[in-house]
């Protein structure tokens, strides 16, 4: 829920000028270039086929972009298609929605289970795996890229050692110059040496508690570093189990529902945190700021189930009536772009809505993700040696813990 007074410490990163382009949005937003220069998710729809084999670079691009477009119809017109969306990206988070979607598109076309770890065809190779003869390649758009600070020729983004690629994706020194399809495959069509992929903190298998506690914490952690103090509080504000104040930089949880609620209740703040204030300029230019509540709360329901998902609990049910609304939402928002158009900009259909939430909701839901340690790689094949960003044990947060009364700042 939002607090009447709101800001926010982050601005979500895509810059204006992205609205006209569908895969600056959705598919390789500021925050997740990195992640997507090898790889996708994606999600299941029966009828959009993937692109030919055979086509010319901008030919390509055309026909995924084409294809995510479809995607997108679909899902507006059937809404449970949202939460499936979401369910691809809570296994292959570390990817872009967009790309997400492409993937699991592909693969249902051709009669497969969903993807779930994707890599390009030398990455495969680079730990003994290998592609099966008679597999066809998935398709990814791509980022091709040139360094800021010369006039060199532009340079695709291909597969890189981690130290390239570091300095690849620093945003001071390379600028997006255009996109390209890439070819990857999913672990479903190779065979060799096993994989060993992380399943989280052994412990969690005996105790399922210690991980909800040890989520708690590092969500708490996360609000901690955007300038955000957690508590538990006895106030129903407007009869809500959960509240965000912009101006006093604080999130309110009730202290009165079990630690699964409050997890689910932390989370959502967090996607208002993390999506939705003042200086939202994308979420005004798509109808989903803080003056658009109905697609605001949908952005964050849709984080938190996300999230929460990629840490193995479902909130489907509880979820339902946010998601479920989605639709309802985007079409909303288009019927006000229509009456109150904003300055300067063209009026907005319900697709390009769409394309906006879903890759701010994936943006951020990947943010959160990666500072919990969720279990497993987030689909990406290099995420199998990776380490979360942020290392929290269930101590790591001041305060009394997700039992006690407050939290303050935590210390770095």
């Amino acid at each position: 829920m939002l607090f009447s007074a709101l800001g926010t410490m982050n601005k979500y990163p895509v810059q204006k000028n992205q609205a006209d382009v569908i895969v600056e949005v959705v598919a390789m937003s500021a925050e997740s270039l990195e992640s997507d220069i090898d790889l996708g998710r994606g999600v299941a729809e029966p009828h959009i086929a993937p692109p030919p084999s055979h086509l010319a670079p901008a030919e390509r691009v055309e026909a995924l972009t084409q294809g995510l477009v479809d995607l997108l119809d679909q899902a507006v017109n059937e809404p449970w298609r949202w939460q499936k969306l979401l369910d691809n990206s809570a296994t292959l988070w570390r990817y872009s929605g967009g790309n997400a979607a492409m993937l699991m598109a592909q693969m249902q076309e051709r009669g497969k289970e969903p993807p779930t770890l994707v890599a390009g065809y030398k990455e495969w190779q680079r730990h003994g795996r290998y592609v099966l003869k008679g597999e066809h390649a998935l398709w990814v758009i791509a980022p091709i890229t040139a360094r800021a600070d010369t006039n060199t020729d532009v340079e695709a983004a291909g597969p890189q050692t981690s130290a390239a690629l570091g300095e690849l994706t620093d945003r001071s020194r390379i600028r997006i110059v255009g996109w390209r399809g890439q070819a990857v495959f999913d672990v479903s069509q190779t065979e060799g040496e096993p994989l060993l992929v992380p399943r989280g903190n052994a412990k969690h298998a005996v105790d399922p508690g210690a991980d909800h506690e040890e989520l708690w914490a590092s969500l708490v952690e996360i609000a901690g570093s955007r300038g955000f103090a957690v508590e538990l509080s006895d106030s129903q504000h407007s009869l809500a189990s959960g509240y965000t104040n912009f101006t006093s930089h604080q999130i309110c949880v009730g202290e009165w529902i079990e630690l699964d609620d409050r997890l689910a209740v932390l989370a959502h703040e967090l996607g208002h945190v993390m999506l939705h204030g003042p200086d939202d300029a994308l979420g005004r230019l798509y109808g989903s700021s803080a003056e658009h509540r109905g697609l605001a709360e949908v952005e964050a329901e849709s984080v938190a189930y996300t999230v929460l998902k990629a840490h193995g609990i479902d909130r489907g049910p509880q979820s339902s009536s946010y998601l479920a609304g989605w639709a309802d939402a985007v079409i909303a928002a288009e019927a006000d772009s229509i009456v109150s158009p904003t300055a300067g900009c063209k009026l907005l259909s319900r697709t390009d809505i769409a394309k906006s939430v879903l890759g701010r909701v994936t943006s951020a839901s990947k943010s959160i993700v990666e500072g919990t340690g969720a279990p497993g790689c987030g689909g990406r094949l290099s995420g199998i040696n990776a380490q979360p960003s942020l290392k929290i044990d269930a101590t790591s947060a001041r305060g009394l813990g997700p039992t006690g009364k407050a939290f303050g700042l935590p210390s770095y």
